[in-house]
């Protein structure tokens, strides 16, 4: 099972425990994958068709819930299969005088607004593999609805955005702190866990990589500065000689030219007279600066 359907599955278990907040949900899932209809004595009818069965029995469970199923609304579910995609289609109409409460269902209070972002998801949400990228979305079939979506969310602190694919409009978070909250938000609390473990795996991961990334670098400029101070230090020994550096200098370069792989500090601990790293350091500078002026004065960099 996906990380998405294990989100819905888990959504789709939950049922609020108050019926304004039932009725935001059933809106929700009726805005987005129903469509609704007035008979000839006044009555609402809405058809719900979705191809996930968590969606079709979580709207019929919140029907029973918030209605008198029977007197109030009357609800009746069916099955269809769809080759093409080697799925099934689920059916699910209801009418009844009660469902103007769904059509008409206020959506001001936080509790409601997070029963509203869930049944949304429920009917044409996704999220990805959190091991894999992050990403979540809600499919809209109108701009009005994309736009209503995105301002519930930033409601809550979430940077959602809109992007039009095709004919829909697409509402999405693409980090994964947004995505947290957003599953904070809906309530689904054992992918939330799930989802926070892969993000600590991920992050641990990625500081390790950084920290290695780093060391390299840092041994390989070692490295250069070495292999560089190398061959400065037998160029002046093949041109002019060691015999007329200050005896602070021929230490240094004899230590190096015997210790290639010491760090600067272990160089000056090496010395005959032992000297601090900056110690070391300036002193290889000069033999650098002393280097690049025999070759200046050669003419060349032989």
């Amino acid at each position: 099972m996906s990380f998405s359907s294990k989100v819905k599955e888990e959504l789709a278990e939950q049922i609020p425990a108050a019926r304004h907040c039932m009725l935001a949900e059933l809106a929700a899932i009726t805005a987005i994958c129903g469509r609704t209809e007035t008979d000839e004595t006044g009555e609402k009818i809405v058809h719900i068709h979705t191809e996930n069965v968590a969606v079709a029995r979580k709207y019929f469970t919140l029907l029973e819930k918030a209605f008198n199923i029977g007197s109030e609304v009357s609800a009746y579910t069916s099955v269809r299969s769809n080759p093409e995609k080697g799925s099934n289609i689920y059916y699910l109409l209801a009418q009844g005088k009660g469902l103007q409460a769904v059509l008409n269902a206020s959506v001001q209070a936080v509790c409601c607004k997070r029963a509203y972002l869930r049944g949304a998801f429920l009917a044409a949400g996704s999220i990805s593999d959190p091991s894999k990228s992050y990403h979540f979305e809600i499919v809209c079939n109108t701009e009005k609805m994309a736009d209503y979506l995105q301002g519930l969310m930033i409601g809550f602190d979430m940077e959602a955005k809109i992007v039009r694919r095709k004919k829909n409009y697409v509402v999405y978070l693409k980090d994964g702190a947004g995505i947290v909250d957003m599953l904070n938000v809906m309530e689904a609390y054992v992918a939330l866990m799930e989802l926070e473990n892969v993000r600590i795996l991920k992050e641990m991961r990625n500081s390790v990589n950084r920290k290695v990334n780093c060391e390299t670098a840092n041994i390989n400029k070692t490295v250069s500065a070495a292999v560089k101070q190398m061959e400065d230090i037998v160029f002046i020994r093949d041109t002019i000689g060691f015999e007329h550096l200050p005896e602070g200098l021929q230490d240094v370069a004899l230590t190096r030219l015997a210790y290639p792989e010491a760090t600067l500090k272990e160089l000056g601990t090496l010395l005959k007279t032992p000297v601090g790293k900056s110690g070391v350091n300036h002193r290889l500078r000069k033999l650098s600066d002393m280097a690049e002026k025999i070759r200046d004065n050669q003419g060349g960099t032989t």
